[in-house]
Formats: C-alpha cells, structure tokens, sequence
C-alpha cells in the first residue's frame, strides 16, 4: 500500500516523502514568522509557491542527491495571492503530489476561492495543506468553503495564529476549527496518508 507522509514544521513549511524520498515546501526564513524556530532541513528537494521570504528560505534546506526516477509524480496549478488577480501580491503555486494514486495538495498562499476548473484540475485528493488565517490569504471562512469543494479526506490547516506562533494579524486556528467537524489532533509530528485514511480535519503536532 502506497504511503505518503506529511510532516508540519510551522506556518506553511512540510516535508512531505514516499519511498524515501523527500520534499520540502515553502520553508520560512529565520526570523521571519513570530514564534518558530529557524529551519535546518535536509531534502532531496525543495518547491516553493511563491517568492515571499517566509515562504522561500532555500538555502534552510540542505539537498540530498537522489539517483533514478522520482516516486512522485508532481503537479502545479498557478493561482493567485490574492483576490484581485495578483495586483496586490502576485501568483501563487499550488502543488500537487501523487504516488500509488494517493494524491494530495499544497495550496500555498491562496489568496481566493478556487474556481470549478481550478477545483476540477485539483481533484481527487486524499489531503490538502490549506492556510486558513487570512490577510494574506483566503481565512476561515472561505478555507472551509474550498475544503469542503475539493472534498479531500485529510484537511491540514496551515498558516495561522496560534499563541505565540505565526503574524499578529492573522487568524487563529480555532476561527478555522469552530467550522469544522470531526477534528482530530495529531500525537506526533506527522502523519501517514494513504488510499484508506479516514475523513477529517487534522491539527498537526508541531
């Protein structure tokens, strides 16, 4: 059985792996999101969404070569930051990763609600990494209405408040939560995604 593991290192950093190889996205540069510690990462590779510094800390991740043909078979879709077409901060990558038919998403810094082209070209996924805070990007509200359109079995918040993690002027997890049903909390740092995960909405351990 194919298995996809996802682990949350804050804001909307994850490395994600199957059959040992792994990717990091969007990682954060040090000092720029309030609360998390700087990155240090090691990776066979490394994809951002978009170039904003806490989201594009390159060089916080060490490469790891990897010889012969990637497990993952990786897909992009070039959204928006914001809703206004990218006038006020530009495009936005979402990326898609599948291996065995598991298939999953990193929505970045989606800053609108997905068309039903965008939502059709995304489907079907087993999880999505979506930021909920708002601001920046798409908040609560609308994060539930795209979670609920992608219809993903696994639904990862990212890119909130929460104590003293994450930008002031964000929204915190709970607004995300309170809108949401069965949620469950992680007791480790990651978790393992595969064709038979069972429904929900996943708070990640950092």
């Amino acid at each position: 059985m194919t298995e996809i593991q996802l682990r949350w290192h804050g804001h909307s950093c994850f490395t994600i792996e199957t059959e040992g190889y792994c990717v990091v996205l969007d990682p954060y540069e040090d000092g720029s999101v309030p609360g998390l510690r700087p990155l240090r990462l090691k990776a066979n590779a490394v994809l951002c969404s978009h170039e904003h510094r806490d989201h594009n800390f390159r060089k916080g991740v060490e490469l790891i070569p990897w010889e012969g043909q990637r497990p993952f078979w990786v897909e992009t879709l070039d959204v928006f930051h914001d809703d206004r077409q990218g006038a006020q901060r530009g495009k936005n990558r979402i990326h898609i990763f599948e291996c065995g038919g598991v298939r999953v998403a990193h929505l970045g810094d989606l800053g609108h609600e997905l068309t039903p082209r965008q939502v059709s070209a995304l489907q079907p996924l087993d999880a999505v990494m979506i930021p909920v805070g708002g601001h920046y990007t798409i908040d609560a509200v609308q994060a539930a209405r795209v979670a609920d359109a992608l219809g993903a079995k696994v639904v990862i918040p990212m890119h909130f408040r929460q104590g003293e993690m994450g930008f002031p002027v964000l929204g915190t997890l709970q607004s995300f939560l309170s809108l949401r049903t069965n949620v469950v909390y992680a007791s480790q740092p990651w978790v393992t995604v595969t064709k038979g995960t069972s429904a929900k909405t996943l708070v990640m351990k950092l």
